[in-house]
C-alpha cells in the first residue's frame, strides 16, 4: 500500500513537469529525505534558497538536482518542519524532517470559547476567509454555498442584496423557521423573509470575517439551546495582532449580464397567433410584421458591481487594533435594481494588567436597496403578468412599443385601440419606486478577568440595533389615460425599528491532571431582550407624481398602521469537557432556556448532549501506519430547540381591527374581533439528533476525510390545525407535527503538490433524506399547500402532487368528463381507470429535493501566479416551473414561448402544445415538471503576486469570472430557485424570479 502511495505522487510530479535547472557553474547533488522513523518521504519538495531550481522526492525519498557548492538546500512537506541546510560543496547532502506538531495544536472556535481541532468531538466545519470571498458576494452565507458538507444553501432571488435560504441537514420545521443562527462575535442574528426582501445578512460586510465555523450536530450547537435546532454558524471578524501595523487596499471592479433569455414569439408569430385566437383579423399581414420588439433587451442590462475596502491591522503586547472601511456597489442586471453597502468595523483589545483585558467589537453599516418586482405566485392568469417584471417582460406583445415619442413610457391601453389591457409595459416595474435604506449596528464590549490560575470571568454586553424606512410610489404617469381616476398614483412609506440586548457571563476552569488528563468547566448565564416597531402609512390618489411618496397629506385616501413587541429569553448553560492522553474525549453540555413567548406551562426548556472521541491513531496497533497521520470517531446524542418558530404572543388570546368601518349611531367605527385562541402548552420545536462521525488524516495530514451519518427527528412541530366550527376559531396554532432528516456527508481536502508548484483540490457531497412523520397528531395525512404542492404523510416536504399529463386531445380522442378538457387541450390521464377524472387520478409526480449536492475547488500556485477554480452543483430534485402554465397557454392577448409555435391545429397534431383558444387554463399537471439538476461554475480566478519592492508588502492582480457556465437541462432562466424563498413547505418552484448574473471583473490587493 505505502509503494502504490509513493509511485502515486512520484508520478504526479512528472505529470505536472516537475523540473531542476542546471547551473554553469553547479554540480550534481544527491540525498534521501527521511521520516523520523528513517523511512522515506515521498513528493517532498527540494529547493535552492534564493532560486527557482528545485524538484521532488521519489517514491523512495531520494532526489538530485543540480546546485551551486556554496547554495543552501531548503527541505519542505506537508505536516513537517521545514529545514534549510548549506551544500558545503558535498555531493551528497541527507536530511531527517520532524513531525510538525502545530498540526495538533489548531483551533477551532466552538462557541463560548476554542478547542484543539483534535479535541472536537462534534460534527464542525470550518470555513476559511479567503474562500469567502472568492466570489464577490454581498451576504457571507453565499460564500459558504457547497463549501460545507451538510449544508444546502439556495440563492432564492439573484437582486443584488437578494434573499437566500440555508438548511443545514435539512429542513426542520413546517411553519416555522429553518434558518440557522448566526453568531458574529457573540451577538446572535437570524435571517429570514420573503423573496423580493433584503437580506440581513447583507447588512454585514464578508471582507471584514476572519473565519466561519458551521456547528451541525446536536453536541456543537446544543450551546444555543432553544435556537440551536437547525444547526448555529459561528462567525469571527479580524482583530488586530502583535507586530508591524499592516494596512491594506483591496478593490475589484468588474460587469454582470444575465446568463440566458428565453425565446418568445416574434411579432410576425405573435401577429398569426392573436388572429387564430380571436378568429379575426386584427393583424391583416402578420408576415410584414417581423421580429417587432424584444422586450427582454428592454429589462436586462449590462451592470457595474465594484467594492474597495481599506483595512488597518497591528498592535503590541498590550493593544491590538483592527478597523476597516468598505464600499460596496452592485447595480442590478434587471434596469431599476441595485444594492449599495457602506460600512465600518472597528475592533479592539487591549490588557490593563496580567489578569485584566478589555476589548470591544463595532460593525457598522448603511444600506440602500432599490428593488423590483419579480417571482410573482399567481400562475395560469393574468396575475403572472401583472406581479413580476420577468412575466411582463415575456408577455408584453412584441407588436407595441416602448416608449412616446416624448422619451416617456408608453401604456400598453394606449395602444392597439385598447386591445391589451391585459398586460402591462414592463418598464413599469422600473419607473415605480420601491426603496429600502437600512442602517444597521452591532457592538459588543468585553471585559475579562483571569481569578486564578486556570479560572476566568469573561462578561460581554452586546447590542444589534437596525433601522430600516421603506419608500413605495407607483405614478399616474404609467397609468392608461382612460383609466386614471382620483385614486391614481399610490404611495407608502414604512418604518421599522428592531433592537436586542444581550448579556452573557462566562465563567472558564481549565486544568490538567497529572501527565494523561485534561479538563474543561464552562458555565454560562445569558438574557437577551428583543424589542420591535413599526408604522407605515399608504396612500392613493395623487394630483400628480411629482412629490411621489413624500407629501402623503396631497392623497385623496389615507390609511396608518402600527406595531409593537417585545420579548425575552434567559438561560443558563453548563459545558463540561474531559480528555484523556490525547486519545478520548468526552463532552457533556446541558443548556436552560427560558422565553416569554412560550405558553404558560412550558416557559422553560432544557437541552443536554452528550459526545465522545476516540483518537485510534494514538493506539500502540496504530503506530507502525506510517502513512496514517490521525484516524479519529466521534460519537454524539443531543436535543435542541427551535424557539425561531414561535412569533411573541402566539401562546395568547389575540385581536385585531376587523379593517373595515361600521357605522354607530352616525358614526364611523373601526371594529375589533378575536383573532387567536390562547394555547398555555405552545413551547418550542424539539429536534434530537444523533451523529457518527470519522476523520482520518493520510501521509502527514497531507489528504485529510470527514465523514459523517446522521439522523435528525424534530417533534412538536408548529402546525396550523383546523377546529370545528363550535370552536368559534378556524383554527389553532400548536405542536403537533413531526419530521425526520437523516443523512450521509463526506468532506475530502489533499494538499498535492507543496514544493514550487503548489496544488490542492477540496471536495463535499451530502446526501439528506427528508420525511413528514405527522401532521396533526393522525387525524390528517395530506395536506395541499398550494394546486401543485402537499405535505403528506411518509413523504419528503414540498413533494409535487397533480394530474398526469397525457398528451393533447386528437381528432377521435373520447375526451373524459371532470375536467375541462377540449380538442387540441391537454389530456389528463385516467391513473384509476374509473372513466372520470377526479382528485383520486393526481398523483406524486416530482421532487424539489435533491438526492445530492456537492461542491468542488482546486487552487494552484507557481512563481508568483495563483488559479482558483470552484464549481456547485444539485443532482435529482425536480423545479415546477409554473411560468409555463401562464406562457405556453394560447389564449390571446399576451406573447408566450416560442415552442407555442408548434401548436396544436387539425393539420398539426402535436402532442405538447395545445391550440389557441380564449379563456382557460392548463391543468395543473406534471407536464411542467422539469429536472433541476445542475452543474456550476461559481468561480474561476487567476491572479499573479508581484515581487517585494520597498515599502510594499506585497501587490496582487486578479481576474475573476462568476457563474461562469452553468450545464442543466432546466428551460427556465435559472436553475437556482425558488419563488416561495424561505418557505419549508413549498420548495423548487420558478415563477420568473429574478436569475443569478455572470460577471467579470479585475482587482488588486496591495498591502503596506
Amino acid at each position: 500500500m505505502k509503494k502504490k502511495i509513493h509511485y502515486l505522487f512520484l508520478l504526479l510530479g512528472m505529470c505536472l513537469g516537475t523540473t531542476s535547472y542546471v547551473f554553469a557553474q553547479g554540480q550534481t547533488v544527491t540525498g534521501k529525505v527521511i521520516d523520523e522513523k528513517g523511512e522515506g518521504i515521498p513528493g517532498a519538495s527540494v529547493t535552492v534558497k534564493g532560486t527557482q531550481v528545485g524538484t521532488l522526492t521519489t517514491a523512495e525519498g531520494t532526489y538530485s538536482l543540480e546546485a551551486p557548492g556554496s547554495g543552501t538546500l531548503v527541505f519542505s512537506f506537508v505536516g513537517y518542519l521545514k529545514e534549510e541546510v548549506a551544500i558545503s560543496n558535498r555531493t551528497a547532502v541527507n536530511i531527517s524532517l520532524k513531525t510538525d506538531t502545530k498540526a495538533l495544536e489548531e483551533v477551532v472556535v466552538v462557541g463560548y470559547g476554542t478547542q484543539r481541532k483534535v479535541e472536537t468531538t462534534g460534527s464542525i466545519a470550518s470555513v476559511k476567509a479567503s474562500d469567502l470571498v472568492q466570489t464577490p458576494v454581498a451576504n457571507i452565507a453565499q460564500g459558504l454555498q457547497a463549501r460545507v458538507a451538510g449544508v444546502q444553501i439556495n440563492q432564492n432571488s439573484g437582486a443584488p442584496g437578494g434573499n437566500i435560504s440555508v438548511r443545514i441537514r435539512g429542513t426542520n420545521s413546517i411553519n416555522g423557521s429553518s434558518e440557522p443562527l448566526y453568531v458574529i462575535d457573540g451577538i446572535q442574528i437570524s435571517n429570514g423573509g420573503g423573496i423580493t426582501d433584503v437580506s440581513p445578512l447583507s447588512t454585514i460586510n464578508p471582507n471584514d470575517i476572519e473565519s466561519v465555523e458551521v456547528l451541525k450536530d446536536a453536541s456543537a450547537s446544543a450551546i444555543y439551546g432553544a435556537r440551536a435546532a437547525n444547526g448555529v454558524v459561528l462567525i469571527t471578524t479580524k482583530r488586530g495582532k502583535n507586530g508591524v501595523t499592516r494596512v491594506t487596499f483591496d478593490s475589484y471592479y468588474g460587469t454582470q449580464k444575465v446568463n440566458k433569455t428565453l425565446d418568445v414569439l416574434n411579432a410576425s408569430e405573435f401577429a398569426q397567433l392573436e388572429n387564430e385566437v380571436f378568429k379575426n383579423t386584427y393583424y391583416p399581414d402578420p408576415a410584414s410584421l417581423g421580429e417587432g420588439v424584444n422586450w427582454q433587451s428592454y429589462i436586462f442590462r449590462k451592470a457595474p458591481i465594484q467594492n474597495h475596502q481599506l483595512s488597518i491591522n497591528g498592535g503590541n503586547e498590550k493593544t491590538q487594533l483592527a478597523m476597516s472601511l468598505n464600499y460596496f456597489d452592485q447595480e442590478g442586471t434587471f434596469i431599476g435594481s441595485g444594492f449599495k453597502r457602506y460600512s465600518y468595523r472597528l475592533n479592539l483589545d487591549h490588557r490593563l494588567s496580567k489578569s485584566i483585558k478589555i476589548g470591544t467589537s463595532i460593525l457598522g453599516s448603511y444600506s440602500v436597496n432599490d428593488g423590483i418586482q419579480t417571482g410573482g405566485e399567481n400562475i395560469g392568469d393574468g396575475g403572472a403578468v401583472l406581479s413580476s417584471v420577468l412575466g411582463a417582460a415575456i408577455g408584453a406583445p412584441p407588436t407595441l412599443k416602448p416608449y412616446r415619442e416624448d422619451g416617456s413610457i408608453f401604456p400598453f391601453g394606449e395602444q392597439a385601440g385598447g386591445q391589451y389591457r391585459e398586460v402591462v409595459n414592463p418598464l413599469n416595474f422600473a419607473a415605480a419606486l420601491n426603496k429600502r435604506d437600512i442602517k444597521r449596528t452591532l457592538a459588543n464590549l468585553y471585559g475579562e478577568v483571569n481569578l486564578t490560575q486556570g479560572l476566568t470571568y469573561r462578561a460581554s454586553f452586546n447590542i444589534d440595533q437596525r433601522g430600516e424606512l421603506y419608500d413605495g410610489y407607483s405614478p399616474r404617469s404609467i397609468i392608461n389615460k382612460s383609466d386614471l381616476n382620483d385614486n391614481s398614483g399610490s404611495a407608502s412609506k414604512a418604518n421599522a425599528n428592531y433592537l436586542a440586548l444581550l448579556h452573557e457571563s462566562i465563567l472558564t476552569y481549565s486544568t490538567s491532571l497529572g501527565k494523561n488528563h485534561t479538563f474543561k468547566a464552562t458555565a454560562v448565564f445569558g438574557t437577551q431582550l428583543e424589542q420591535a416597531n413599526s408604522n407605515a402609512m399608504n396612500a392613493s390618489g395623487f394630483p400628480n407624481d411629482a412629490t411621489q411618496n413624500e407629501a402623503m397629506q396631497l392623497a385623496l385616501t389615507r390609511t396608518v398602521s402600527s406595531g409593537r413587541s417585545s420579548q425575552r429569553l434567559d438561560s443558563y448553560m453548563a459545558r463540561v469537557n474531559y480528555g484523556f492522553k490525547d486519545k478520548f474525549f468526552l463532552d457533556l453540555t446541558a443548556r436552560a432556556d427560558g422565553s416569554s413567548k412560550f405558553g404558560a406551562n412550558h416557559k422553560y426548556g432544557i437541552f443536554p448532549a452528550v459526545s465522545a472521541a476516540y483518537r485510534l491513531v494514538e493506539e500502540p496497533f496504530m503506530k507502525d501506519l506510517s502513512w496514517l497521520s490521525d484516524l479519529k470517531l466521534r460519537g454524539s446524542f443531543g436535543i435542541t430547540g427551535n424557539a425561531g418558530g414561535i412569533n411573541p404572543y402566539q401562546s395568547l388570546s389575540t385581536a385585531a381591527a376587523t379593517g373595515s368601518d361600521y357605522m354607530l349611531n352616525h358614526t364611523y367605527t373601526t371594529g375589533i374581533n378575536p383573532t387567536g385562541i390562547a394555547n398555555p402548552d405552545l413551547r418550542w420545536e424539539r429536534s434530537v439528533q444523533s451523529n457518527i462521525g470519522l476523520d482520518i488524516s493520510l501521509l502527514n495530514n497531507r489528504v485529510s476525510i470527514i465523514a459523517d451519518v446522521y439522523r435528525k427527528k424534530t417533534d412538536d412541530l408548529l402546525y396550523v390545525k383546523t377546529l370545528p366550527l363550535s370552536a368559534g376559531y378556524g383554527s389553532i396554532t400548536g405542536n403537533y407535527a413531526s419530521l425526520e432528516n437523516k443523512g450521509l456527508e463526506l468532506a475530502v481536502n489533499a494538499r498535492i503538490l507543496n514544493g514550487a508548484l503548489k496544488w490542492d483540490v477540496s471536495a463535499n457531497a451530502t446526501i439528506n433524506r427528508n420525511k413528514v412523520l405527522d401532521l396533526d397528531g393522525g387525524v390528517t395525512n395530506e395536506r395541499f399547500v398550494t394546486t401543485y404542492t402537499v405535505l403528506k404523510v411518509g413523504q419528503p416536504l414540498g413533494m409535487f402532487k397533480t394530474y398526469v399529463f397525457d398528451g393533447v386531445n386528437q381528432t377521435g380522442d373520447a375526451i373524459l368528463p371532470g375536467y375541462d378538457g377540449r380538442l387540441g387541450g391537454h389530456k389528463i390521464k385516467d391513473v384509476t381507470g374509473d372513466g372520470l377524472i377526479s382528485a383520486a387520478d393526481q398523483m406524486i409526480v416530482g421532487n424539489p429535493n435533491p438526492k445530492f449536492i456537492y461542491g468542488f475547488s482546486t487552487n494552484l500556485a507557481f512563481k508568483g501566479f495563483d488559479l482558483g477554480i470552484f464549481i456547485s452543483g444539485s443532482q435529482g430534485n425536480d423545479i415546477y416551473n409554473a411560468s409555463r402554465l401562464s406562457f405556453e397557454n394560447p389564449l390571446g392577448q399576451r406573447n408566450l414561448l416560442k415552442g407555442v409555435v408548434n401548436r396544436w391545429s387539425p393539420t398539426n397534431p402535436s402532442n405538447q402544445y395545445v391550440s389557441g383558444a380564449q379563456g382557460g387554463r392548463l391543468p395543473i399537471s406534471n407536464y411542467v415538471v422539469e429536472d433541476g439538476s445542475y452543474m456550476r461554475c461559481k468561480n474561476l480566478t487567476l491572479g499573479y503576486t508581484l515581487p517585494k519592492i520597498k515599502r510594499v508588502q506585497g501587490i496582487r492582480l486578479y481576474v475573476s469570472a462568476n457563474n461562469l457556465f452553468t450545464i442543466t437541462d432546466y428551460s427556465g432562466y435559472d436553475p437556482e430557485v425558488n419563488t416561495y424563498a424561505g418557505s419549508n413547505t413549498v420548495i423548487g418552484v420558478d415563477n420568473f424570479v429574478y436569475p443569478q448574473s455572470r460577471s467579470f471583473l479585475g482587482g488588486i490587493q496591495v498591502t503596506f
